[in-house]
């Protein structure tokens, strides 16, 4: 199954479900800023225990790799686990919301958007790029995560709200990154 049919059938599990998510990681920055090639759907999900069964029958074993183990591990200790599509090898990671201001917000804020054919919830473009800057700095400074983020940056610069940006760079310890890219920015 292509990437968008996955995704696509993915937000509507999601919604027929009630369970609540918001995209982000590389489709989000792909979607507010310049694409990039991925194999990975990174999806934040508000869920329960009860949810589990939900999930589990949405993906049959015949076409994924689900682990009932890795879902409740992944709700007890607000990590994540994931979903491998058998025949295209894409995989979905749900990474389960977390008690985290900076998570707790950037859910909050999220926005809905059409995607081609169906609408779906993504980050903001703000927390997009605080997400991919917050990466890059506990990955050890990756490049990848440096230039999704600059690259949103400068395509929605007339439209992010800078002052939240400030405030949750400083709370996240990454003022120094994000001042970079303010400083690196190509913006007329």
């Amino acid at each position: 199954m292509p990437q968008l049919k996955l995704l696509e059938k993915v937000i509507k599990i999601l919604s027929q479900n009630n369970i609540q998510y918001m995209m982000t990681g590389s489709i989000a920055s792909s979607l507010q800023g310049i694409p990039r090639s991925t194999h990975d759907i990174d999806i934040i999900i508000s869920i329960k225990k009860i949810d589990i069964e939900v999930i589990l029958k949405a993906f049959s074993h015949k076409d994924y790799y689900i682990s009932e183990n890795s879902i409740a591990s992944a709700i007890d200790n607000k990590s994540y686990f994931n979903v491998l599509d058998i025949n295209e090898g894409d995989k979905i990671d749900f990474w389960v919301l977390t008690d985290s201001e900076f998570d707790k917000s950037r859910f909050s804020r999220k926005i809905k958007i059409r995607i081609f054919d169906f609408e779906a919830y993504v980050s903001t473009p703000e927390d997009t790029i605080l997400q991919k800057l917050y990466w890059s700095k506990i990955s050890g400074g990756s490049k990848k995560q440096y230039n999704d983020a600059l690259n949103v940056f400068e395509i929605q610069y007339g439209n992010i709200d800078i002052e939240y940006m400030h405030y949750w760079s400083k709370k996240l310890d990454i003022e120094p990154l994000f001042n970079k890219i303010k400083s690196e920015a190509q913006i007329e």
